[in-house]
């Protein structure tokens, strides 16, 4: 058995008896990487660290229901994914999705563009999304929802799913390309 593995189960026994050290030290060896996605999800920081704030709530309140079948880290960063989806479709607005309009096919640059920078460099790019397509987005590129699934989560069709996801992809790239990555 590797060290990680012994000190998440240390922490784990300690989190499920309360042990308020134990959580912290939870908090600590997680949140840095699940306050990236609380972030890419939000588009700003006070909003994102209210989303990680309230997911280590949900954590700490259901570290009895996990199982050890997956990743620990996986298992936080479903609930940190789900909260964040959850928050935001709560607060839900007008104006979320990017207009639909045939003169976006021109938005379209090279795939070899993605590739040309760095993943904090494409979550900058990721913020500046208007917040539904953000929204899914990262549901579908970085959490691996289906459309189906998206469409469910967000009371949306399927196709307004992967219209929202085309049109943010290819707005990614022409932020990218103008950027001068």
């Amino acid at each position: 058995m590797s060290v990680k593995y012994l000190n998440e189960e240390f922490l784990l026994s300690g989190c499920k008896r309360n042990d308020r050290r134990s959580q912290e030290s939870l908090y600590k060896l997680f949140a840095g990487k699940m306050y990236a996605i609380c972030l890419s999800y939000a588009g700003e920081r006070p909003l994102a660290q209210d989303i990680l704030q309230e997911s280590f709530i949900k954590v700490f309140r259901n570290i009895d229901n996990y199982k050890n079948d997956g990743s620990l880290e996986g298992w936080i960063r479903r609930i940190v994914a789900n909260t964040a989806i959850d928050h935001i479709r709560k607060k839900k607005r007008e104006g979320n999705y990017i207009d639909i309009e045939p003169g976006n096919q021109d938005l379209q640059a090279p795939d070899s563009v993605l590739k040309m920078i760095g993943f904090n460099e494409l979550m900058q790019q990721v913020e500046r999304l208007p917040e539904g397509a953000r929204m899914i987005f990262n549901m579908h590129a970085l959490d691996g929802y289906s459309h189906k699934e998206i469409a469910e989560r967000l009371n949306i069709t399927e196709g307004t799913s992967k219209s929202q996801f085309s049109r943010a992809r290819k707005l990614l790239m022409n932020f990218i390309s103008h950027a001068g990555f």
